[in-house]
């Protein structure tokens, strides 16, 4: 068994905890319970530092912002020696190919226009925008992926974004028609900083645009893995409406993506600049409709998750008494949630097959299973696959036929646990 799994009662409830955002109360929802770094593979084992917190969930009662409880202090996730890098899907390279184009064509078409990324990874957007002559810069602290960024002629500043960083951007390069951002603004819990360092750097008439994993979709197909450390802010339209607003802002388009199990790319400007999309409205309203804020849902959400939990564990536990053998497919840091909160180690799945090198060779956050490469997917096919990259299903199902052809069979538990 692994030394991971907590068979403590779970914690009494918390007292109310102050809304990040606008200071009100909080209520709690949904309790994941002890995990460690989602992001950080352990060398080997025992493992006599490794970092856990409790991961709580809750619902602001004023403006609806959905929060983690407790904060994972930034130096700890976002380190020179994390390991995500946005190049290494071929869909996330189009997306972003698509996005930068999209601004291209629109924001960044002016002579002079002048592009900020924040925390631009391994700088796979501004790449495009940088080849197209385009002024730009990028926010990006984790050193190593900052240094690809570089390698591939992206101007990259070695910093988080805030508003002591933004103004100096401002004072030195002048005022900027685009602040676009991908997963990240839902890392920041200190957004108030961040949204005075928009302020400081965007151009009267420029707009800030970002997606992150939107609270909707996590809800309709259950995808709690999408909660973890670094995502600390789960957005709807309307507490994204109401940040935007608190900050002097005002949200002028929303779209949904595809990508990462479903985003939401929200566009913000400064009130009166730009006429809001028919779609702020619609969402607005669905979302109403839906009640996705409302206590009962979100209850109905916390039985759902539990229930995931329950017959994974006890599909997984079948297989192994019946001497089947199961590995997993994508280290993601998503994973770390679905192991450590189901109790999933090495004793019902034997590894993890992963195409980034910084973390074959390791084991996964908390857990402790092997990491391999993906080469070890093959040599010999197991029985059965726990699809931890979900997101990737059909990039990866298109990869691995020869899996599905040896009788292989995927196991999936978004929205519900089966096996394919």
């Amino acid at each position: 068994m692994t030394d991971r799994i907590d068979t403590a009662p779970p914690a009494p409830p918390a007292p109310p905890h102050p809304c990040r955002i606008c200071g009100a109360a909080t209520e709690e929802f949904l309790d994941l319970g002890r995990q460690p770094l989602s992001d950080a593979f352990p060398a080997r084992t025992p493992v006599a530092d490794e970092f856990f917190y409790r991961l709580r969930v809750a619902r602001c009662t004023a403006c609806t912002m959905v929060q983690l409880v407790d904060e994972v202090p930034r130096e700890r996730m976002f380190h020179e020696d994390y390991p995500y890098y946005s190049s290494g899907s071929a869909v996330m390279r189009e997306h972003f190919a698509r996005t930068a184009g999209g601004f291209l064509a629109s924001e960044l078409a002016r002579d002079g226009a002048f592009a900020v990324e924040i925390g631009c990874n391994d700088g796979v957007m501004l790449r495009t925008v940088g080849e197209a002559g385009v002024r730009h810069l990028g926010f990006e602290p984790s050193r190593k992926v900052a240094e690809v960024a570089r390698a591939a002629g992206v101007r990259v500043r070695g910093d988080f974004f805030e508003e002591a960083t933004a103004a100096d951007v401002r004072r030195a390069e002048g005022p900027a028609d685009v602040i676009y951002a991908a997963n990240t603004i839902c890392h920041i819990p200190y957004l108030e900083s961040v949204f005075r360092g928009v302020d400081a750097l965007l151009a009267p008439d420029g707009v800030f645009v970002f997606e992150d994993p939107y609270f909707g979709d996590v809800v309709e197909k259950t995808s709690f893995d999408q909660i973890y450390d670094e995502h600390f802010y789960l957005f709807t339209a309307r507490s994204v409406h109401a940040l935007a607003e608190r900050f002097g802002f005002e949200l002028v388009d929303v779209r949904r993506l595809p990508v990462h199990g479903g985003e939401i790319r929200y566009t913000l400007a400064r009130p009166g600049t730009r006429r809001p999309s028919p779609a702020v409205g619609e969402l607005l309203a669905h979302e109403e409709e839906r009640r996705l804020a409302a206590p009962d849902t979100l209850r109905g959400f916390a039985d759902a998750v539990a229930a995931v939990r329950d017959d994974l564990l006890a599909l997984l536990t079948r297989l192994r008494d019946e001497g089947r053998t199961v590995v997993a497919y994508g280290a993601t840091a998503k994973s770390a949630t679905v192991a450590n909160y189901c109790g999933i180690g090495p004793d019902l799945v034997s590894f993890v097959c992963d195409t980034t090198p910084a973390k074959q060779g390791r084991l996964t956050p908390g857990t402790h299973i092997p990491v391999r490469p993906a080469e070890a997917f093959a040599d010999p096919y197991p029985d059965c696959a726990l699809l931890f990259a979900w997101n990737h299903a059909d990039e990866i199902m298109a990869k691995e036929t020869g899996f599905r052809e040896a009788g292989g069979r995927w196991i999936r538990y978004v929205p519900e646990v089966r096996v394919d």
